[in-house]
């Protein structure tokens, strides 16, 4: 097909509706570009459990033995589960997957060795030109190397498990009820074998890997994609729930009484473990969205908290830098050093099981210490002036006593009492805003000052 990549290639992925956008002929293109960028001589390749997955991947490395690089197939993984083997085999990787998108959509997340990313600034523009050049009308395709490369599969589920669970000590934990919606994506894939030699007593919810998503979409940041999970955790009497995204690079926390763990809060209890589990010291990354009490904690137990912008490319980025420990987002993605700065929500689950097991309080209790301040969550507002109002509200909070301003990633207005983050959309006519307050009553007042300004008439 003759590809138009402005909508297809993002900032940090490829994703887009197949066959609409792209299609197996295409992803072997990005195959080739890959092996080309990368300069590989040998790479790895997974995919999740969508229909047009096996096909995609498989094209994708055809592409690339045919530029003379050996491939790798692990077949069905999760995004980190592609990870650790991009890291463990010291390989570059390509997962296919998009995520919690609707079933119609595909995307492929790329990485070098040691699952270092390829985004917009480490490689992905030019994979971007090469498959557009070969793409067109009458275009040169890639020449073929002269001696092409094997394909050949590996199984590193096992090897993947065991790497996690020798980064987190679970011998001593008390028996624990664990409810897991797996959204019908790759936690269906991975839990069982993760959790099998644990004192869990495993309550699953939709572990059948179908990329049609029958049940409800993979996106547990989504309150209603939580509901059924939260049911199941008062009934079954559990201890806590979990549940992952449709790669399952990302997990979602349920306390005994149904209610959602703050991803921050989970930030924060996992930044003290591994704080402690590396002497009492070191940095640890938060997004500049992530709640208040993550820097207080990290200080607290002796670590240096570093503030980014959102997005898993500059927290990597900045991981690498610093030589981070631990870094954490308010969208439930956390990154370990010793998982090679990348993101996996398995490692952060098992942390919460550790915590949880190796005392005798319920979760509620447990991460209460880390929960200290009233947030509004995300609130998206539909701008076409996002620079004008950003402007406005600027301008409306200028002349107040102990106000400060930073602009590391929109607009952050700070007070004594409250924060806010106004920030605008990089592909859509929105602005995004953050409030977090001491109480309920100031995070409400200042929230609702906040989006009167922008969502004028």
């Amino acid at each position: 097909m003759v590809a138009d990549l402005s909508q297809l290639v993002k900032a940090y992925d490829v994703r887009g509706v197949v066959p609409d956008q792209w299609d197996e002929s295409l992803a072997e293109l990005f195959g080739a570009a890959f092996v080309q960028v990368t300069e590989a001589e040998a790479i790895v390749v997974g995919h999740d459990m969508r229909p047009t997955s096996p096909g995609l991947s498989g094209a994708f490395a055809r592409g690339a033995a045919a530029r003379g690089a050996d491939v790798t197939l692990i077949g069905l993984c999760s995004t980190d589960q592609l990870y650790y083997a991009s890291g463990a085999l010291g390989l570059p990787g390509a997962m296919f997957t998009a995520s919690h998108n609707p079933a119609q959509y595909n995307g492929i997340k790329m990485c070098r060795a040691g699952a270092a990313p390829v985004g917009q600034d480490t490689g992905l523009t030019e994979i971007r030109t090469l498959v557009e050049t070969w793409s067109q009308d009458g275009a040169q395709r890639p020449a073929p190397a002269v001696t092409p490369g094997t394909v050949t599969e590996r199984d590193t589920l096992d090897d993947y498990a065991a790497h996690l669970l020798g980064l987190v000590d679970l011998s001593a934990i008390r028996p624990l009820k664990v409810v897991v919606d797996a959204g019908n994506g790759m936690g269906g894939h991975t839990v069982p074998t993760v959790f099998g030699g644990l004192p869990l007593d495993l309550v699953p919810m939709y572990f059948e890997l179908d990329g049609t998503f029958p049940n409800h979409e993979a996106n547990p940041l989504d309150p209603k994609n939580i509901v059924d999970l939260q049911a199941r955790v008062l009934a079954e009497g559990a201890d806590l729930g979990l549940a992952f995204d449709g790669d399952a690079d990302r997990c979602f926390v349920v306390d005994e009484r149904g209610a959602g763990v703050s991803p921050s809060a989970i930030t924060a209890l996992v930044a003290a473990r591994e704080l402690a589990r590396n002497g009492g010291s070191g940095t640890v990354i938060h997004n500049l969205i992530t709640s208040a009490s993550v820097p207080e904690v990290v200080r607290e137990n002796g670590g240096t908290p570093v503030r980014t912008r959102v997005g898993h490319s500059f927290i990597k980025a900045e991981m690498a830098e610093q030589g981070a420990i631990f870094g954490g987002e308010h969208s439930a993605h956390y990154y370990f050093r010793d998982f090679w700065n990348a993101d996996t929500g398995m490692l952060a689950a098992l942390h919460v099981l550790a915590a949880l097991g190796g005392q005798d309080a319920p979760l509620s209790e447990l991460v209460d210490v880390y929960d200290r301040y009233a947030g509004s969550g995300e609130i998206n507002s539909t701008v076409d002036d996002q620079a004008g109002r950003l402007a406005a509200v600027r301008a409306a909070y200028g002349d107040r006593d102990d106000i400060a301003f930073d602009d590391l990633d929109g607009l952050t207005v700070t007070s004594p009492d409250w924060w806010f983050n106004l920030r605008a959309s990089n592909t859509e006519p929105l602005l995004r805003l953050n409030v977090e307050a001491g109480d309920e009553t100031t995070m409400a007042a200042v929230r609702d000052e906040v989006l009167a300004l922008i969502r004028v008439a």
